[in-house]
């Protein structure tokens, strides 16, 4: 059986990553919904992320996505967030919303373009330089909606040529994150469609590349708990995506769609030891909140990746690596389900009673008049968000 007081230490140590985006406006490619009180500049975002870390107290650092949120000075913006309590995290790239990049960015048959691209990864390095970042998260919607559009090898020589360049300027303590996705905005080939792509790309580029998973990015009914266990055996996961997804790219609250889902992937983290911040994964939030509100939206989604974890901590190996070596299909199964079906909520309760935290993070944030506070502080301005 698990040790309870192993389970509340692993479970209090935790660390989750909230993406500054998350807390602007978003919607889809039919309508942006404007929310009221929604932060109008990169401060604001950092202001919010820092509520959630508040209310969660797992929750200390804050991803950046340039130039959505460009400043002047990066250094004191990590400064601000420190005085807040929490720290700048993964510095993520835009190379999709230029339109040079309508026919690719790292991947253009247009070199101008590709070095323009290149160009904007190395500042991104240069931004972690000022932030004290350790991650460079890359996503490239480079692909192809047409056979013969382009040739596909060429394109995997000019993306391996700009990610040398890039992994190249690398401090001693920094790494690439590489993002993947099946298909959109590409419809025939996407340029890192898959994790094997991306893992081939990593391996060339040497132990400071690792691969990115986000779980709305693969195809319906894709294992992903079986890609989190072998890239966990090559020492090649560098961080998680967390979301929910019905049907393709959804960014819903994470656990909202397949909980069960989340549990099977924490349980293969939980089963390497991966878990503990020392390991080095970047357990991140990529959501896009079109109708929810934004900080308790986040806040939930914390919750549910707790829950999730919680469970997973419960499994007892003991009796399941007995039965799976006495080939007890059923046993086997049933110890997993036993931890997945368990009410984890008073554990977290106590958890979070023991650091003086509320031990329900989503009323306490509803009672605490927060949302009242900043839709009647934050009037007038541009908000943050698309199409902003």
């Amino acid at each position: 059986m698990a040790d309870p007081a192993t389970v509340r230490r692993a479970l209090a140590a935790q660390r989750i990553e909230t993406p500054s985006w998350a807390f602007g406006n978003s919607g889809t490619r039919f309508k942006v919904f404007a929310q009221a009180g929604v932060p109008r500049n990169p401060q604001e975002k950092i202001a919010d992320a820092a509520t959630v870390h508040r209310f969660t107290g797992v929750a200390p650092t804050v991803a950046l996505h340039i130039p959505w949120d460009k400043v002047d000075d990066y250094a004191e913006l990590g400064a601000y967030a420190t005085s807040l309590g929490v720290r700048i995290g993964a510095i993520n790239t835009n190379v999709f919303q230029d339109d040079d990049y309508k026919l690719g960015s790292v991947t253009n048959p247009d070199a101008g373009v590709r070095r323009k691209a290149t160009d904007h990864l190395l500042e991104a390095i240069d931004i972690m330089d000022r932030t004290g970042s350790r991650d460079l998260k890359l996503w490239f919607s480079d692909g192809l909606n047409y056979p013969g559009q382009d040739d596909l090898r060429n394109r995997q020589d000019r993306l391996a040529a700009a990610l040398r360049e890039t992994y190249d300027r690398l401090g001693a303590e920094q790494r690439i994150l590489l993002e993947y996705k099946l298909f959109e905005p590409a419809f025939y080939a996407t340029d890192i469609p898959d994790w094997g792509t991306s893992y081939a790309h990593c391996v060339e580029l040497g132990e400071k590349a690792t691969v990115c998973i986000d779980t709305g990015h693969h195809a319906p009914g894709t294992n992903i708990e079986f890609i989190v266990a072998f890239l966990l055996r090559q020492g090649k996961l560098g961080a998680f995506d967390f979301n929910s997804r019905f049907y393709a790219d959804d960014d819903l609250m994470a656990g909202a769609a397949d909980p069960f889902q989340l549990f099977r992937i924490m349980y293969e983290i939980v089963r390497a030891g991966a878990l503990d911040p020392a390991y080095g994964i970047n357990f991140m939030l990529d959501q896009c909140h079109n109708i929810e509100a934004k900080i308790p939206a986040i806040i939930r989604s914390v919750l549910n990746i707790q829950e999730a974890t919680a469970k997973a901590l419960l499994v007892d190996r003991d009796a399941l690596g007995r039965a799976q070596n006495d080939g007890d299909v059923l046993e086997a199964n049933s110890v997993l389900m036993d931890a997945y079906n368990t009410d984890v909520r008073p554990l977290l309760a106590q958890v979070r009673a023991d650091a003086g935290l509320d031990p329900d993070p989503v009323r306490a944030y509803r009672r605490s008049g927060h949302q009242e506070k900043i839709v009647a502080d934050r009037v007038g301005g541009q908000q943050a968000g698309w199409g902003a």
